[in-house]
């Protein structure tokens, strides 16, 4: 065991200072104004050592990755969707992928609560969970073939729990690819600027994919450089566009962005990854954390204050504004992808299991792409938290409780504890050249706001409308980059379940099932989508209630295989990695499945929902959100729909969670009964790094191998 250098133990010690230092100032502070500059430090401390430390523990001790085993990628080269893909565009690609709405939008709401249930659940969450089940279940999928993780389930915790998990998974899915959808419709609607720059990145991708797969192979630098300098002429372009005669061609309706990104969606669902998915990915990593490290660094630089309370009074009462319930178990749910989401476990056994190179990659494509996440989720609490508490809830608040006026606004907030006045609300919209950024729910627009505020102060207190727009546009770039890799996940998913009674379909690049189940679920969350657009309170804005929950259980069912597995393969003693997680998730789900439900409080039970609207009807009343008494129709059924399937959902996975619970009983009992799916050992051929940066041995064996080749290729000439 190799000895740590002093200049070593001072490093780390400095990092665990930075880090200790942080948390103590937000846990400490009784009313005195906090820098935001410390919950960067406490963050970026936490990470550090957990990947440092923990990360590499679970990497080498528990899942023993082997550097010598070949992987999917390697075994079942295709070049469409297994396609040994360089590190660090398999890097882009991941985070790219699981970086959806959730880190963006979920800490924004659950600022409601205050900044420090937020920071502790998205920091010790993303550390203990998150990114341990993303890595664990990449590293599982991996010695599977690149299996999707209904299909695990299937495989090893049996046909009844197994079956549970796939219906589940992919009912989650395609309510989660069409959050997503809507979330990007309306960022992109009637904007010239964000549709231009984001149809740009796709040419950009196409060149930058033929560039590494024919014209310079492995050149990866050079064409991260063009990449991005294309990028940025296009971002540059895009507000040129908006203000041009151009600007109406890129001007699109809501119904005409659905058509498009359905097209979008099937068209990069099918093409070979290493053309358009992967490489578009790898590119929009660099806005999106470019972005976040100039936010990071315009906090150290801009210095600005929490605004937001520590912990308000919401978080006690659950009669917040912004959403209801108590901050148990909501504020867990509601801040989901930026600590823990199952969405990640549906990637992490999707695509990059078919692209990565070595089994070493899984902690710093898993466990590391997950910290980068949970940092998006930091930089979005703080952007929420250093603006005014007043602004902040007239922006979150719905129209029914704050009404339509800055007048009427004002009086609100101040019934909830705050204060601004009409006149600020009004110069506030006026900074960003909004018409009103009243009742502007959905997280989105609180965002830009907080990121205008930062900027704006690091360069001298202008360009806030600027910074705003850029934002906004930004967002929706972050969003689709998930809706595209969701999209091939999801087929990957239905290919497994229909492998099951079909064979060909268990080959995920065979043509025909290729075709057919990619047009299926873009045709599932298309149609919710295009219900949704057109109608306020139907399609996915019927299921929009139950994202949260529906991807806290969807983790449930990850950690719940990746805890069997553990126990199946021989590491009993270390299931408590996950499996702790798994008792943590499923506590937190189900209470809170369980209060949206059955609670008697409108706000929070779907069922009391719809006996109030029912009771109301039979009266003859109208209530809000509702116009008309159609209107008051569809929430009756909306509320009945949420209501069943969120019992359903939960059902299912108490099936999975407890059928789990047997098969590992069952192995400790007599573990020469159990049976793994694994793929059986082939020594891999393929030299690539661990890491980002490649050690003294991997740098050798890579010259090495550089040499062997050169001396082959002199051979055949």
């Amino acid at each position: 065991m190799r000895t740590a250098s002093p200049r070593t133990i001072i490093l780390w010690t400095v990092v665990a200072l930075v880090g200790a230092a942080g948390w103590s100032v937000l846990a400490l502070s009784r009313g005195e104004e906090v820098s935001a500059a410390w919950m960067v430090a406490a963050a970026l401390g936490s990470y550090a050592i957990a990947y440092r430390f923990y990360a590499k523990f679970i990497a080498n001790k528990v899942l023993k990755v082997d550097a010598k085993r070949a992987t999917p990628a390697e075994r079942l080269n295709n070049g469409i969707d297994f396609h040994p893909t360089d590190r660090r565009v398999l890097l882009g690609h991941h985070f790219a992928a699981i970086a959806g709405a959730g880190p963006l939008v979920g800490p924004v709401l659950a600022a409601q609560m205050g900044y420090l249930p937020g920071t502790i659940w998205i920091i010790v969450g993303v550390i203990f969970a998150g990114a341990v089940q993303d890595m664990v279940v990449l590293f599982f999928s991996t010695r599977r073939d690149g299996r999707s993780l209904g299909q695990m389930a299937r495989e090893e915790i049996g046909p009844f729990g197994g079956a549970a998990a796939l219906v589940a998974a992919f009912a989650i899915m395609i309510i989660l690819l069409g959050v997503l959808a809507l979330v990007v419709v309306n960022a992109l609607a009637e904007s010239p600027w964000g549709t231009f720059s984001i149809a740009m990145t796709i040419p950009i991708a196409l060149l930058m994919g033929f560039y590494l797969r024919v014209l310079r192979p492995g050149k990866v630098s050079e064409v991260s450089l063009i990449g991005v300098a294309l990028l940025l002429i296009a971002l540059i372009a895009g507000r040129w566009v908006a203000e041009s005669s151009w600007a109406d061609t890129f001007t699109l309706a809501p119904s005409t962005l659905v058509i498009w990104m359905v097209i979008y969606g099937f068209v990069a669902s099918v093409l070979p990854v290493w053309m358009l998915l992967a490489p578009r990915d790898y590119l929009s990593t660099y806005l999106k954390l470019g972005t976040i490290g100039l936010l990071a660094i315009g906090v150290v630089v801009a210095l600005p204050t929490l605004k937001m309370d520590a912990v308000t009074d919401f978080a006690s009462r659950g009669d917040g504004p912004v959403f209801a319930g108590s901050l148990f178990p909501f504020v867990f749910i509601t801040i989901a992808c930026g600590a823990l989401s199952g969405f990640h476990a549906l990637i992490s056994s999707g695509t990059t299991p078919k692209m990565i190179q070595k089994e070493t990659q899984v902690r710093m494509i898993g466990y590391g792409s997950m910290l980068m996440e949970s940092s998006v989720a930091v930089m979005a609490l703080v952007a929420a938290s250093i603006i005014d508490p007043g602004l902040y809830f007239a922006m979150n608040a719905p129209a029914g409780v704050i009404g339509d006026s800055v007048q009427s606004a004002s009086q609100a907030v101040a019934s909830f504890g705050y204060s601004i006045s009409p006149a600020d609300l009004a110069l506030a919209a006026k900074n960003v050249e909004e018409a009103s950024l009243l009742s502007r729910t959905g997280g989105a627009p609180t965002l830009a706001v907080g990121v205008s505020e930062i900027f704006s102060q690091v360069t001298g207190g202008g360009l806030r409308s600027f910074w705003y727009h850029f934002a906004i546009m930004f967002e929706a770039l972050f969003i689709l980059t998930a809706l595209d890799a969701g999209t091939r996940v999801g087929r990957f998913m239905l290919q497994d379940m229909l492998g099951n009674v079909y064979k060909p379909f268990k080959n995920v690049s065979w043509k025909p099932g290729l075709l057919l189940t990619s047009a299926v679920v873009v045709g599932l969350w298309g149609y919710f989508l295009w219900v949704g657009v057109h109608e306020p309170l139907g399609g996915i804005n019927q299921l929009f209630p139950i994202f949260g929950i529906s991807n806290q259980l969807l983790a449930a069912v990850a950690l719940a295989v990746c805890t069997t597995l553990l126990v199946k393969s021989g590491r009993l003693k270390w299931a408590w990695i996950t499996g702790i997680p798994l008792v943590w998730d499923t506590v937190v789900t189900l209470t809170a499945s369980w209060q949206k439900v059955f609670s008697s409080d409108p706000r929070v039970g779907f069922f009391q929902q719809r006996s109030n609207y029912q009771d109301a009807i039979d009266a003859g009343k109208v209530l809000p959100p509702a116009k008309t008494m159609d209107d008051m129709h569809t929430v009756v059924t909306n509320s009945t729909v949420d209501g069943v399937l969120s019992a359903a959902l939960a059902l299912l996975i108490v099936v999975v969670v407890l059928d789990a619970l047997r098969v590992c009983v069952k192995h400790v009992r007599n573990p020469q009964a159990s049976k793994l799916s694994e793929a059986p050992y082939v020594e891999s051929t393929l030299v690539a790094p661990a890491g980002l940066v490649p050690t003294q041995a991997e740098k050798a064996e890579l010259e090495e191998a550089r040499d062997h080749a050169d001396a082959g290729a002199a051979s055949g000439r």
